[in-house]
């Protein structure tokens, strides 16, 4: 995959049309077999531009951290929210996800006028709003969020492993690995998995 920087056209086209708080949102661990899905939500400040935001997945984890502060020095709101296992299990991971990214938004003071979101509409929410296909890939803001979420989350994931090491999560951060599948094939799901993801390799070797 190519790697292409996000850019600010999308959020100057609606200052153009009068929105003025705009938040991108994204979330990072959908696919995982472990772990939370997080969202986050960032206001970007039009007049302190960071340069260098591209979509989460595209950066080393050194780059994701100097992002992240920068981030969530200069933006005008940022925030973080997330749906645990048991969420997840309980309302499927698309919709887990979608009220992940709706507390996220709801954290955010200033409220926007506009949110901007990762391929979805999130329900429930009284602003405006505008899916993005490849969001995290052609906005500054969703890209800067999604930079959030995956820094949170991975932080989130290693600090997990130091309380259940058997699982390596600070290496794979939950992700259906060859060594995570090891894994849970040897030790059985932890509280942290999600019961409703069962890779067909596994069938016959958990409970």
């Amino acid at each position: 995959m190519a790697k292409v920087r996000a850019t600010r056209t999308i959020e100057n086209a609606l200052r153009h049309w009068g929105f003025r708080l705009i938040a991108g949102c994204d979330e990072v661990g959908r696919g995982c077999l472990a772990g939370p899905v997080v969202a986050g939500a960032v206001i970007l400040d039009p007049d302190r531009h960071i340069p260098g935001l591209f979509d989460s997945k595209m950066l080393t984890a050194t780059d994701r951290d100097r992002l992240f502060d920068r981030i969530t020095r200069d933006a005008l709101a940022w925030g973080v929210a997330h749906a645990d296992p048991a969420e997840i299990d309980r309302l499927n991971i698309h919709h887990a996800s979608l009220e992940a990214m709706r507390r996220a938004v709801l954290t955010l003071a200033p409220v926007p006028d506009m949110v901007v979101v990762d391929a979805f509409r999130i329900p429930g929410l009284l602003m405006a709003q505008r899916g993005i296909v490849q969001g995290d890939r052609k906005c500054s803001a969703i890209a800067a969020a999604s930079i959030v979420a995956k820094v949170v989350r991975d932080r989130q994931m290693s600090k997990l492993h130091g309380d259940d090491p058997r699982y390596g999560f600070d290496r794979h951060k939950g992700y259906a690995t060859r060594e995570h599948l090891a894994a849970v094939a040897a030790h059985g799901y932890s509280p942290l998995h999600r019961r409703s993801f069962r890779p067909a390799t596994l069938f016959d070797t958990i409970d």
